[in-house]
């Protein structure tokens, strides 16, 4: 009953949002955010304003729910067919709202897009990335990469980049000195820490499915392979010989700090940490290079991202189509992820904005450009596990960390839990 309060009362505040706009003259569209922080929302706020001064007919009404609200209250609209004519799709949400046939297929509008062309492979295949067909035209990745303190490293006489997985854990365990409060890798061991170890483990798994990260290309489980129990073995000695034992507890923050104070100068970390980093850190201190890659031979990632897709409902989908086309443009993406810190969807922006092609971003340029060296899996998001793997995961990371789990019961113990 309470459920059935909270929906209606919830459907009754969408209504009144959506309400706005009706009475303006000409086209009101309405545009619903799901990424959702002040900084966003005004940068968006700004590039709605430029769209509405050339198209003086059309209204854009933005709709900024809170962002721990947001995907749900997306997700409720959709179901209700509230009038909406713009909505922000995210990586984990795609599946879902695809399958439910809520978006529009975008691929006529994509045909006679001047800039499709130069969407970057990467965009390309994320906008298909549910249901085969593009319902979305994505608007910025997250893609991890190694971040380094070239400062700290040189004074510890090292020149040389890791190339190799074994070779930055190697690195990370000899500059290692505690008595120094010295060491080696900046580790994540809490928030969803599964999204780092994942790549770190399974880029050392020959053969795993591109479809689905947590099994082999010939069906099985990666959990039973001997390569993940090595790669995995390996992560924990990572732990215990080159970072600092209150590592079992670090989130982001705790990440960033302990790299900018340099008692760890290897953070592997997305793109929307630079803005961070450079408030603490000269460029002459750090550098950004591609992650290295593992025994596979590659090294695996999933781009995070969001972008923008029409309600298959949507009675105004040329006029939706228009502003997202407008918004997609490399004039205004380029711009757009600069003040977000992620990564734009565009070749030329690579090729011809200083900001995206030189200094630390190029190891992102690198990454998209090689994609056999850095190979893009996907999580199952839409088996019955996954909702609470983060759960199990980190519980059985952290037991191994600290000494209490041999590798060999979590290994297991993941395996069970996927079967």
């Amino acid at each position: 009953m309470k459920k059935l309060i909270v929906c209606i009362a919830l459907l009754s505040v969408a209504a009144l949002v959506f309400a706005g706009g009706g009475k303006e003259k000409g086209i009101t569209l309405n545009f619903m955010e799901v990424m959702t922080s002040p900084t966003r929302t005004e940068t968006l706020k700004g590039i709605i304003a430029a769209y509405e001064a050339a198209h003086p007919d059309v209204k854009i009404n933005l709709i900024s729910p809170p962002y721990e609200q947001a995907d749900s209250k997306l997700t409720l609209s959709l179901t209700a067919k509230e009038p909406l004519d713009i909505v922000e799709i995210r990586d984990v949400t795609a599946s879902q709202h695809v399958t439910n046939g809520r978006l529009t297929d975008l691929t006529p509008y994509l045909a006679k897009w001047p800039e499709a062309g130069t969407l970057l492979p990467v965009a390309q295949e994320m906008a298909k990335a549910a249901g085969g067909k593009p319902y979305f035209i994505p608007q910025f990745f997250y893609i991890p990469a190694l971040y380094v303190r070239t400062d700290v490293l040189n004074k510890l006489g090292v020149t040389k980049m890791p190339e190799t997985l074994d070779e930055l854990f190697a690195l990370c365990k000899q500059i290692t000195n505690r008595q120094a409060n010295q060491y080696g890798f900046t580790i994540r061991g809490k928030g969803n820490p599964f999204r780092q170890a994942d790549l770190l483990v399974l880029s050392n798994v020959n053969n795993v499915n591109p479809d689905n990260l947590y099994q082999l290309k010939n069906g099985t489980s990666v959990f039973a392979s001997p390569d993940y129990l090595a790669a995995y073995t390996q992560y924990a000695d990572l732990f215990k010989n080159a970072v600092p034992q209150d590592g079992v507890n670090w989130g982001f923050n705790e990440q960033i700090n302990s790299f900018a104070s340099g008692t760890t100068p290897f953070l592997m970390q997305d793109p929307d940490a630079v803005p961070v980093v450079d408030g603490l850190l000269s460029r002459e201190q750090y550098t950004v290079i591609p992650m290295p890659v593992g025994r596979s031979g590659s090294f695996y990632y999933e781009p995070g991202f969001a972008g923008f897709g029409i309600p298959e409902y949507s009675k105004n989908k040329d006029a939706a189509w228009d502003f997202i086309a407008f918004i997609s443009s490399a004039a205004q993406n380029g711009p757009f992820n600069k003040s977000y810190g992620a990564l734009p969807v565009h070749t030329t922006s690579y090729a011809q904005d200083p900001y995206f092609s030189s200094g630390v971003y190029q190891a992102w340029a690198k990454t998209m450009a090689d994609p056999k060296k850095y190979a893009v899996v996907h999580y199952p998001y839409t088996a019955s596990q996954y909702p609470g793997w983060a759960q199990v995961h980190e519980k059985y990371m952290q037991s191994t960390f600290l000494g209490q789990t041999k590798p060999e019961e979590a290994v297991k113990a993941y395996a069970d839990y996927w079967k």
